[in-house]
């Protein structure tokens, strides 16, 4: 029994090499699909930009730009995500061990999923304004302003909070919030067929292929269903004006905007890109995550003074 107590606390080395197994693993997946997600930014910051299939764009984009391109800005996304991702599976494992195993639903993990969602997007929204920025640099886009003066992470953030103030640093912060049911959903869904599957296989592992196939599943729901969110999320963070928008527009109005001047394929621009880098990205971290952490919980089983 003296083991539970262990188990109930926040700070354990399993939470730990949780975090850790999921931030190497999106480093991973993320790095292996980047290209896609530069065409994702591109159809969704370039209004003129038509959505043609992927391998179109990614050929015009080497053809006009040049192969670096496609991984314009990999370095503060890749340490972002990695920070990124290792707040949230922090979070969501540490809060699961709170709870005891029999309490686990899917409700529950959505519940877990959410605030560990919310504490993520808190922590790390500056990050991700800096890198939207940096990906589109050299880009040409309207909204540049003085993007010139900063190439790293750090440089950004500081630069940002001196130039346009503290609030820039948090843009597009309330429609993150909002999307913090995209990861949610895509946890609970997870969560529930992965419980489901090891219930069918009388609580043996599955298979490689089958953690790769839950996390697609479990992604394509969660992005089909908060896409146009996602949109304006991109927007804001590198912010976007309008020319018929107040500048400091909220997220119905940019919503309704897009819907106006672009009817509903509009909110959806770029989602065959943002669906297949995803998807691909997800499945793939779910899968590096899995044995990741299968490893290292195998090693600390050798080694009880670890425990």
């Amino acid at each position: 029994m003296g083991g539970s107590g262990h188990n109930r606390n926040i700070f354990t080395y399993d939470t730990l090499v949780h975090a850790i197994s999921g931030a190497a693993g999106s480093v991973v997946a993320m790095a292996a699909f980047y290209p896609l997600d530069t065409v994702r930014s591109r159809l969704q910051l370039e209004e003129g930009r038509q959505s043609k299939n992927i391998l179109t764009i990614i050929r015009e984009l080497v053809a006009k730009e040049g192969q670096y391109t496609l991984y314009r800005g990999i370095v503060p996304v890749l340490q972002s995500l990695c920070a990124s991702n290792f707040v949230y599976f922090y979070t969501f494992h540490g809060l699961k061990q709170l709870r005891s195993r029999k309490n686990q639903t899917a409700g529950s993990d959505l519940l877990i999923a959410s605030i560990a969602g919310v504490i993520n997007v808190i922590i790390t929204t500056p990050l991700w304004v800096v890198n939207t920025r940096l990906k589109m640099r050299g880009v040409g886009l309207t909204s540049e302003r003085n993007n010139n003066e900063y190439t790293t992470l750090c440089d950004g953030l500081v630069h940002i909070w001196k130039y346009e103030g503290l609030r820039q640093l948090w843009a597009g912060m309330m429609p993150s919030l909002m999307l913090v049911a995209n990861p949610a959903i895509q946890f609970m869904t997870y969560e529930s067929i992965k419980r489901r599957v090891i219930a069918s296989l009388n609580g043996a592992q599955p298979p490689t292929w089958m953690f790769f196939a839950m996390g697609a599943i479990a992604k394509t729901i969660s992005t089909s269903i908060t896409y146009p969110l996602q949109l304006v999320q991109t927007k804001l963070r590198h912010g976007d004006k309008y020319p018929d928008l107040p500048p400091d527009a909220g997220i119905l109005q940019i919503l309704f905007y897009i819907l106006k001047k672009q009817g509903v394929s509009g909110l959806y621009k770029g989602m065959e890109a943002k669906l297949l880098q995803t998807v691909l990205t997800t499945a793939l971290m779910f899968l590096t995550y899995e044995k990741i952490a299968r490893f290292v919980f195998q090693i600390l089983s050798h080694q009880p003074l670890l425990r």
